[in-house]
């Protein structure tokens, strides 16, 4: 006699929660280019950075304490904390902020948009006897495919004409993709941990460099660049890390960064509702792409059917 795995009522309610959670985080870092783009017009890159991660870190600090809750005491988790930053926020913000002044937005996001790549092929280098899951790499090439349909293949005419900032981002998206692995140690925490962690970490390794560098009571940033600076710590950074860290922990490390794919046609949605864009039957066909890569890197796997 054979017995099907069925998935409950739960479980699917479960898993569209994640799902819209993803959404919300796409949207939240969709936005995040905008932001940086507006901030570095009079904001230097590393002090924009480190005023975004001393923000948000500030706000989840808050949040965490009115919760009841407490941050770990022991070194252990602070090293990681420490590691996480490093990987998340101080090199790859301050990498993607200085690119952003003389790298194309179209370009960055479809740069940018590979996480899951990496994520997934550092995953299989980690783990050399493990079998590759042909979904997900199906999901990986789709993705990667839809993103350069829907911000169109003119996108790629810069390619090479600024290759140091490119590299940048590219530096900054591997980082991304070992971020994802690296938060997996965080899996036992409340999702706030991590976030305000890290942030405060970032914050702590990132300051002094502003001061020395930058010497910020010197600059006179306009009033853009500031609202800009606040949307992005307190909606793009607190906000979606604590997303980030939840979802790391329920749809898993390639899962998460299939919100790289979702970035670029949250923002098409943005450009159509807002400001009156239109898409070419090309960008329909991207998005349907990414679509499915989305969704065989989130789809739970079918389990087997057990026997008794």
């Amino acid at each position: 006699m054979t017995t099907q795995a069925l998935t409950t009522p739960a479980a699917e309610a479960n898993r569209a929660t994640e799902l819209a959670l993803l959404l919300v985080l796409a949207t939240l870092w969709g936005g995040s280019y905008s932001f940086i783009k507006i901030g570095v017009e009079t904001i230097p890159p590393l002090t924009l950075i480190a005023a975004r991660t001393l923000i948000a870190g500030a706000i989840l600090l808050v949040i965490i304490r009115w919760r009841g809750v407490t941050l770990p005491r022991d070194i252990a988790s602070w090293r990681r904390f420490l590691v996480q930053a490093c990987l998340n926020s101080v090199v790859p913000f301050t990498l993607i902020a200085w690119a952003e002044r003389s790298v194309d937005a179209g370009l960055a996001s479809i740069l940018n948009g590979t996480t899951p790549v990496f994520v997934f092929l550092i995953g299989l280098a980690l783990a050399p006897g493990k079998r590759p899951d042909a979904r997900k790499a199906l999901g990986v090439l789709a993705g990667v495919a839809g993103i350069s349909l829907i911000v169109g293949v003119q996108a790629f005419a810069g390619l090479g004409s600024a290759v140091v900032p490119q590299l940048a981002i590219v530096l900054a998206t591997v980082c991304y993709a070992c971020a994802a692995l690296f938060g997996r140690n965080f899996g036992g925490m409340d999702p706030l941990l991590p976030a305000a962690g890290s942030m405060l970490m970032g914050a702590a390794v990132l300051l002094p460099f502003a001061l020395v560098i930058d010497r910020p009571w010197t600059l006179a940033p306009s009033r853009d660049s500031l609202m800009a600076l606040l949307a992005l710590a307190v909606f793009s950074t607190a906000l979606a890390f604590a997303i980030y860290f939840r979802l790391i922990r329920t749809l898993g490390a390639v899962g998460t960064t299939a919100v790289s794919y979702l970035r670029v046609p949250i923002g098409v949605a943005i450009g159509i509702l807002f400001l009156g864009e239109s898409l070419s039957p090309t960008a329909w066909a991207g998005l349907a792409l990414v679509v499915l890569g989305v969704a065989a890197m989130t789809l739970p796997e079918r389990k087997p059917a057990a026997r008794a």
